[in-house]
């Protein structure tokens, strides 16, 4: 039998801080190049990257950081990279220990005391009190979907005990959680339509997401001030702010041609996109969706299925499947 080849991690874009990203000369690497890893052979499991700097953690449990945050440091299972804060998973400082959740200020270069620390409940503790199998989960949700980290005081933030979290992304100011079957909630500061409620009002706590039920959701990403979501049969929904084409809809930058934007004054009402309208060439109104507060439909080119998503701060990105021949 042939051993199996394990992936490869490629990177690409901008590297003005010394970024791992491919060959990390000059500041834009163009296209996909591999990644530079911690050492000569090093298996990467893992990498998380934040404007300035990028975590990457081996197999082996070394985190490397590089960029404008540097260091290393051992014992490592996961890490989650922002700007305000560097979380790490570690191993327990003595052999049978319960695992620990550190976060350390990225210019720390992982030395001295870290901010805050967190002991975890084993998987084979969580395992007996539930009384079935644990599931592996990916920060920011923390193991055994109980609670989550934030980048901003509290680090630890409990979930509501009839939330059962599959998967936890965090945006600028706000948060989307897929729950087991496949509803979606969200939270936080709405006023770019990011919460996908049809308003562009705060929710203090999780809110079902009415506009998807029964319709059940594989996947969720959250960017900057928008939200993605996957179906389980491959469809895009797409809401929250629309400012640099990041949703895939009519946006300022195609339509504008130097003429005066014209609107309605204030805000979207309750249901209803931000549309406004530029100017064209022929004098004719061309419309833009600013800001989309509810999913939309977005069909992908050549009605292609998508099969996960993930945003950075105003882009998007979507994997699609490989259709059936």
């Amino acid at each position: 039998m042939a051993e199996e080849r394990r992936g490869s991690w490629f990177g690409f874009g901008f590297c003005g801080f010394g970024q791992a990203l491919g060959s990390g000369r000059g500041r834009q690497v163009h296209s996909p190049e591999p990644l530079e890893t911690p050492g000569p052979g090093a298996d990467v499991c893992r990498v998380s990257a934040s404007w300035s700097y990028t975590a990457i953690v081996t197999r082996g449990g070394q985190v490397q950081l590089s960029g404008a945050a540097g260091g290393a440091a051992g014992g490592c299972r996961d890490a989650w990279a922002s700007e305000a804060l560097l979380v790490v998973l570690r191993a327990g400082p003595a052999v049978g220990s319960r695992p620990e959740l550190q976060a350390w200020a990225p210019g720390s270069a992982l030395r001295g005391e870290p901010l805050w620390t967190h002991t975890l409940v084993s998987e084979a503790e969580r395992e007996d009190a539930a009384g079935g199998e644990p599931q592996a989960r990916a920060l920011p949700l923390l193991p055994g979907a109980r609670a989550y980290v934030s980048p901003r005081p509290p680090f630890y933030r409990p979930l509501a005990p009839e939330l059962r979290a599959r998967r936890l992304e965090l945006g600028g100011e706000h948060a989307l959680l897929l729950d087991e079957a496949g509803q979606v909630f969200s939270w936080g500061q709405g006023r770019h339509g990011q919460l996908g409620h049809g308003t562009l009002e705060a929710a203090p706590e999780p809110r079902l997401l009415e506009a998807l039920q029964g319709l059940p959701m594989a996947e969720v990403a959250a960017g900057g001030w928008h939200s993605v979501c996957v179906s389980e049969t491959g469809d895009i929904y797409v809401w929250g702010w629309n400012e640099s084409g990041q949703l895939a809809l009519p946006t300022r930058s195609l339509a504008e041609d130097g003429k005066t934007i014209s609107r309605e004054a204030g805000w979207p009402s309750e249901g209803d996109s931000d549309v406004r309208t530029v100017g064209s060439e022929d004098g004719a109104p061309a419309p833009f969706i600013a800001i989309q507060p509810f999913p939309a439909l977005l069909d992908l080119p050549w009605g292609a299925e998508a099969a996960q998503a993930s945003c950075g701060s105003r882009h998007t990105a979507v994997v699609t499947t490989v259709p059936a021949e």
